[in-house]
């Protein structure tokens, strides 16, 4: 009850979260550092919980690479062995005289049919090997079909282009202290229109039991005509603040998240982007200033922003 008690009474709770109340159901942080929410549903099929667009699109290039190679090996395998079965003598054009030649050559004329090559080197006699092998043709024209709409989705989707730093810090503002944390564009997009909502969320006790509270943390500055430069979210923590009161000693003990949503527009894509994450408290350096990332070059006539500083901070003294 102690921590309930702490928490400024003139910071008002909001109900539009979209998290639970309750925080004794609620495990681990609320958003992760990537922005995803952490949640894992279940009591559904597998198959069925899963969107294998948003995943083929979402999954590292080099895991979506991994997995088109892999399916287009193992689908050739599956036609080969199919081929090895019916009998090779059904492929003529095939010269081999041991097993593995004889796989070896059913093999790549599964290439050559799934891919619609057709070298003319081997060509299927008989119904089997022939209804075999336009089974495979449609096959291989189909997957290529969803693999190029895949290649293309994930090279087209529109992205916002902007990290966030590591940590938020707790520094000096003005006559008091303020949470500061930082944003910056790192690719060449022209980001316009950008605004920041930041939300405290906080697991105190309450009348015997655990449950979630979340508060609006207002901003300095929310939004910004064009996000080009770094962009350090401040909140000023006052007497109407939730932060109001807190020590070093409470950020590192109490169970609490700051969560952070942008919105910003691309005018390459013409859209609204989206981009989330947040901090835990344990992620919150307590007394500290971020250095400025830019500066200018040497004949003046650039600004020089360097995103290897993004996290840059050192530490101060607070009044």
């Amino acid at each position: 009850m102690a921590l309930f008690k702490k928490i400024n009474t003139k910071a008002k709770t909001i109900n539009s979260s979209g998290f639970g109340t309750s925080a004794s159901n609620y495990g681990g942080r609320f958003v992760n550092k990537n922005g995803d929410a952490n949640v894992r549903k279940k009591g559904i099929a597998l198959l069925e919980s899963i969107s294998w667009h948003h995943f083929m699109l979402n999954i590292p290039r080099w895991h979506f690479l991994g997995i088109i190679v892999l399916f287009y090996f193992v689908a050739n395998l599956f036609f080969a062995s199919i081929y090895y079965w019916i009998g090779v003598e059904h492929l003529n054009g095939i010269v081999a005289n041991t097993k593995l030649e004889k796989f070896g050559q059913a093999f790549f004329f599964s290439i050559q049919t799934f891919t619609t090559v057709g070298y003319g080197h081997i060509n299927p006699i008989g119904f089997w090997a022939s209804f075999t092998s336009s089974v495979e043709a449609l096959t291989g024209l189909l997957t290529f079909a969803i693999a190029t709409g895949l290649f293309y989705g994930r090279f087209s989707k529109p992205q916002a282009f902007v990290k966030f730093s590591e940590n938020a810090v707790i520094a000096p503002y003005g006559d008091g202290i303020a949470l500061m944390l930082r944003m910056t564009p790192y690719k060449n997009a022209n980001l316009t229109d950008a605004e920041a909502r930041v939300t405290l969320g906080l697991s105190i006790e309450e009348k015997g039991a655990m449950v979630n509270k979340f508060f609006e943390l207002p901003l300095e500055l929310s939004k910004v005509n064009a996000l080009t430069l770094s962009w350090t979210l401040v909140h000023p923590i006052t007497e109407k603040s939730p932060l109001y009161n807190f020590t070093a000693e409470d950020y590192a003990s109490i169970d609490g998240e700051i969560l952070v949503f942008i919105k910003v527009f691309d005018d390459i894509y013409s859209t609204h982007l989206v981009k989330r994450t947040s901090y835990i408290f344990k992620e919150v350096v307590y007394g500290a200033k971020f250095n400025i990332m830019y500066n200018r070059n040497h004949d003046d006539s650039k600004t020089i922003l360097d995103l290897q500083k993004l996290n840059s901070f050192e530490k101060v003294v607070l009044p």
